[in-house]
């Protein structure tokens, strides 16, 4: 199927809390058609939250735009096609296949309660070709692995269509191989589809590693914004995080290394 290419994502002074407590505060970001923007930083500093406003799932004040149009604007359905969500905990139904999972998410482009139509039943199997889900469409999604839980999410995200792929915290609970495999994925799809992708990730070291741009958030804030190498710093990361560690360079972008506390030598 004919992909529609990424779009401009732009959010300007979005503040936003729960009740009196504000947890996002005047916070300024924009990705670029077809790029890839990871917003890191430690917990509680609101990354979810932000994803979430970005949405319109949560209550703001600022502004998101799409290519221009405020998001706050767009009926619901018109927002579902050019956005798409993987949220970091996904309900799971039970007794849904793998592939009536993933045409839940040719919703926005059909009729209410309208049966898939034959181009809907294309993208669908499109979709998890590119994913390899073809074999477990007849699996209860409640009975995959985590990894393949993973792929069935960003299938029905996928099967949207959108323009811009709203990721949170796309490998937690994965090890180390299967949160390198879908991030290989999102990149993959990124590049071939021209997907604007906007993420968040507690990994550090894969952030700095897959994304064209990184968003430090602390405290509410974006306090640092630019390409991996300018916010992957061993201060800005003692600073924000309390850490101790080593910003290593490599091949597609810097590493971080943890370190352990110096051994005290004192009797």
């Amino acid at each position: 199927m004919t992909a529609p290419g990424g779009a401009r994502v732009e959010v300007v002074g979005l503040s936003a809390g729960y009740g009196r407590t504000r947890v996002l505060s005047d916070v300024r970001l924009a990705v670029e058609p077809g790029g890839w923007t990871a917003v890191i930083g430690p917990n509680g500093s609101g990354k979810s939250t932000l994803l979430r406003s970005v949405l319109c799932f949560h209550p703001h004040e600022g502004l998101v735009r799409v290519d221009g149009v405020p998001t706050s604007g767009m009926p619901r359905r018109e927002r579902a096609r050019q956005l798409a969500y993987a949220p970091q905990r996904p309900v799971v139904p039970e007794g849904v296949t793998t592939g009536d999972y993933v045409t839940l998410g040719r919703t926005p482009h059909r009729a209410l309660l309208s049966a898939p139509r034959r181009v809907d039943r294309q993208v669908v199997a499109d979709v998890m070709d590119r994913l390899e889900l073809a074999g477990l469409a007849d699996r209860l999604v409640s009975t995959l692995s985590g990894g393949e839980q993973q792929r069935a999410v960003l299938a029905r995200a996928l099967a949207q269509q959108p323009r811009v792929l709203l990721l949170d915290e796309p490998t937690a609970a994965l090890d180390l191989g299967h949160a390198q495999q879908v991030l290989d994925l999102v990149d993959r799809l990124r590049r071939q589809d021209g997907l604007t992708v906007l993420s968040t990730l507690h990994d550090l070291s894969l952030a700095g590693q897959y994304a064209d741009r990184l968003a430090l958030l602390s405290e509410g804030r974006v306090v640092a914004e630019g390409r991996p190498t300018d916010v992957l710093t061993a201060e800005a990361l003692h600073r924000h995080y309390g850490a101790r560690a080593e910003v290593v360079p490599g091949p597609f972008g810097p590493a971080v290394l943890p370190l352990r506390a110096p051994e005290d030598d004192g009797a």
